[in-house]
């Protein structure tokens, strides 16, 4: 009795958390554990090319992947900082991203501007820089600069974005509000 009943218990355990995994994967705020495609103005230049195939390489995403889920799942940054840097592709813009955030989550507020910065020459429309960065600019007391991040975000992404709901919820909570992102 004892095994039939695992039998039926177990697979509806699987089946209910593969169910609920997009709703999980939805409240890291904006991330991917793969990083996107380098903008299309840079698939000209030899430098797009280099980039375009090193992230598509099967041990550069894997790579990718383990530090993502060194920084959501286990709120590891330091350790993050440490994988992401590894990589040595601190100019794609998802992994400076990451960075960036990482220092932010640590408290060094000057390594994480600068690895926004990286990511957004990267690329320009990097959404979640720019409302990681939005982010940022709330923990500076940089009101009037995060609302800048969020109408970018909009007209990037749309006010219906989780990018652009994220920091737009946390621009709603009054000055010098914890914030929990």
């Amino acid at each position: 009795m004892r095994k039939l009943s695992m039998l039926v218990v177990v697979p509806s355990l699987v089946a209910m958390s593969l169910a609920a995994a997009p709703v999980l994967s939805s409240a890291y705020a904006a991330g991917s554990d793969e990083p996107s495609s380098p903008p299309k103005s840079d698939s000209s230049s030899k430098k797009g090319k280099k980039k375009s195939s090193s992230v598509s390489d099967p041990k550069f995403l894997a790579a990718y992947r383990t530090a993502y889920t060194t920084i959501y799942d286990n709120h590891d940054y330091a350790g993050a900082i440490g994988q992401l840097k590894q990589l040595k592709r601190d100019d794609v813009a998802d992994v400076a991203n990451l960075i960036g955030y990482s220092y932010r989550k640590l408290g060094d507020y000057q390594s994480s501007k600068i690895y926004y910065e990286l990511a957004l020459k990267d690329d320009p429309n990097h959404v979640r820089t720019w409302q990681y960065y939005g982010l940022w600019q709330l923990e500076q007391g940089n009101r009037e600069q995060a609302q800048y991040h969020l109408n970018k975000i909009a007209s990037l992404a749309g006010t219906d974005s989780s990018e652009y709901r994220s920091l737009a919820a946390a621009l709603d909570k009054p000055t010098g509000a914890t914030l929990v992102y």
